[in-house]
């Protein structure tokens, strides 16, 4: 999202802007000057040498035994030719200092135009505080965050209920999460997993109370996309008594309820497998040829606003989706309320389309969309799937859907915020900032 308030750019923006399109410059005209025509010869050699590494590293997944140790090995030997060949010619030096300077304007750029590096922090709005607030804590989440951080006690302390989890038997959370609104809960929360937030959420979403969420998972990527803070868990029950609420997204499949996603195919194959919680290195290596070769498994097709996808490896349906142009960013969504599902499929069928990844989401076999409902369909009567990290076997077709605004979250008002995803490179911007002086773009104009 850009952030320009139409202000001039500050001294320090503009001098950072100007040592980027100074380095750029500057990596460009090392290659040319030092190394002349064969700077394209250079070029074409290191992307060359991408492209086999990449296709070993395809060849060494879905082939096994000697097959594997020789593709393994093409996929290692590929840059160190590459490099052994630069020496040879002499150019290794240029070829240094020229990715040098180029990482150089990368970083200056996206220095210059993400000036505004604050966390994005929705407000909410203030609401009064629950008067009967029900908590589910699983006191084995993220290795004894309930206990370590003595939530238990500091949420009784605040007036909360607080059911603790018998670890050693099976408790229907759902069943919990009813009885207490039956009782007269006006909040639900849960210090857990995602795959339990969502169970109970979907609770608090049908009866219209707020939902409240403590980080004590192992990952809390919901969590992370509310602005809470994962390192500290007891902040999270500020929210009983300083509170705000906002109305985020839903996700659905099949009917049941998840905040983060649903993954299919390779992944959700694997992780299910008898074996791979004792040996997963192992596992995984064992079951990747034939899965990724068709050879074993369901062939998915996948049905999205008028897209389908065919036969693809992996696919992942997102409740709102992820970032994609900021490597550091993904994993995170910049939205929870934008009411489209995001859809991320791969497909890789020979070594030629695994070396067309390094495209990025523009590569031939990487499809990134967006939509209100998908439908993931197979050639077999089940498919297994990972939901907000918990196993499932789903009867096909399985329909993915979204419900916009479903659900009041209640967070703390005082909260560190989602980071924001650094704006893509725009050089035209750059030489504004950096010589004209003139205002920033906004949105609109840089993505032109």
């Amino acid at each position: 999202m850009d952030t320009d308030t139409g202000t001039r750019p500050g001294t320090a923006q503009r001098w950072t802007a100007v040592l980027a399109l100074a380095a750029g410059a500057a990596a460009a005209l090392v290659l040319l000057v030092c190394a002349g025509l064969r700077s394209i010869a250079l070029l074409g050699l290191g992307v060359a040498g991408l492209a086999v590494a990449a296709a070993g590293v395809w060849w060494a997944l879905t082939r096994r035994g000697l097959l594997r140790v020789l593709a393994s090995t093409l996929a290692a030997m590929a840059p160190i030719v590459v490099l052994l060949l630069y020496v040879w010619a002499g150019l290794l030096w240029v070829v240094l200092v020229s990715l040098g300077l180029w990482a150089l304007a990368i970083s200056a750029g996206g220095a210059a135009l993400g000036k505004d590096t604050q966390r994005a922090r929705a407000p909410g709005v203030r609401t009064a505080p629950p008067q009967r607030p029900f908590l589910i804590m699983n006191p084995r989440s993220g290795g004894g965050k309930v206990g370590r951080f003595r939530l238990q006690e500091r949420a009784e302390e605040l007036g909360a209920e607080v059911h603790l989890l018998d670890t050693a038997h099976h408790e229907d959370v759902v069943a919990l999460a009813r009885s207490a609104v039956h009782n007269g809960a006006d909040l639900l929360g849960v210090a857990g997993g995602d795959g339990t937030q969502a169970m109970v959420a979907a609770v608090a979403a049908e009866h219209g109370i707020p939902f409240m969420v403590i980080s004590a998972g192992t990952r809390n990527h919901f969590a992370l996309d509310l602005g809470l803070d994962r390192d500290d868990p007891a902040s999270c029950l500020d929210a009983l008594t300083d509170g705000v609420e906002l109305r985020v997204d839903l996700g659905s499949i099949n009917g049941r309820a998840f905040v983060n996603n649903a993954s299919f195919g390779t992944y959700a194959s694997v992780v299910q497998s008898p074996a791979y919680r004792n040996d997963k290195v192992h596992t995984t290596l064992e079951m990747l040829p034939d899965l990724l070769t068709h050879q074993r498994g369901p062939r998915l097709t996948v049905r999205v606003a008028g897209t389908a996808i065919d036969g693809p490896q992996a696919v992942l349906v997102s409740n709102n989706p992820y970032r994609m142009g900021d490597p550091a960013g993904l994993g995170r969504r910049d939205e929870l309320d934008s009411g489209v599902l995001g859809v991320l499929g791969i497909t890789v069928d020979n070594a030629a389309q695994a070396a067309g990844i390094l495209a990025g989401r523009h590569g031939p076999g990487l499809t990134v969309l967006t939509a209100r409902e998908v439908v993931v369909d197979a050639d077999e009567p089940e498919i297994q799937a990972g939901v907000d990290g918990e196993a499932l076997t789903l009867p096909t077709p399985v329909r993915c859907t979204i419900q916009p605004h479903a659900l009041r979250v209640r967070l703390p008002r005082h909260r560190p915020g989602v980071p924001r995803a650094k704006p893509p490179m725009d050089w035209r911007r750059l030489r504004r900032l950096a010589w004209a002086g003139d205002h920033p773009a906004t949105g609109g104009e840089a993505a032109r």
